[in-house]
């Protein structure tokens, strides 16, 4: 198999990608378990449990949102930049700079298709992730639920090519792609 180099943009928007989504799903799981609503607002009562205030269990989740709202709104803001990121990576085959790498190619083995098909399918469900958040943010108020729960649904997808992709990877750097690693981070070939 043709061992790929990588361009110095390339290796820049990789990376760029791989770190967005690594913050993305950073504030996710801090959603999803330490910052949960729930046991904010359990912190918060134990808290009050020791003085003479009370507050309703709804006053406690409206209060326990508004203190992790500032760290929410970074899943917004990595959203914009991953945008951004993936406007950029969907122009560069048109100025030359990355090839687009089409599953439907003849001389591919399957292998070699499969992974095409990976690739296509995943930025599928980014770029209709990234919509849907936009929906949420600047759209409808009406549309806001509906694109919420479809939205939830990237982690799936998103925790699964990082999977595959690492598995691939690894395989790729013990069998026929010795270097892939180093080709990613530095751009240049390492001669076996």
């Amino acid at each position: 198999m043709e061992k790929t180099e990588y361009s110095k943009i390339y290796r820049i928007i990789h990376w760029a990608i791989a770190v967005s989504f690594l913050l993305l799903l950073i504030t996710i799981f801090l959603r999803l378990t330490w910052m949960n609503k729930y046991n904010v607002a359990t912190i918060i009562q134990d808290y009050l449990s020791g003085t003479d205030q009370v507050l309703s269990q709804e006053q406690l989740i409206t209060l326990a949102k508004k203190i992790r709202q500032p760290m929410w709104n970074w899943h917004i803001y990595i959203g914009y930049v991953l945008t951004g990121l993936f406007s950029i990576r969907f122009m560069l085959p048109v100025f030359g700079h990355m090839k687009f790498q089409s599953p439907f190619a003849k001389s591919l083995s399957i292998k070699e298709k499969f992974q095409k098909w990976i690739y296509l399918i995943f930025y599928f469900c980014v770029v209709f992730s990234l919509v849907t958040g936009l929906i949420i943010v600047f759209g409808p108020k009406e549309w806001k639920n509906s694109m919420e729960e479809i939205h939830v649904l990237g982690i799936y997808y998103l925790i699964g090519f990082i999977v595959l992709h690492l598995a691939g990877i690894f395989k790729a750097e013990f069998t026929d792609q010795k270097g892939i690693i180093s080709r990613i981070v530095s751009g240049s070939k390492k001669e076996n």
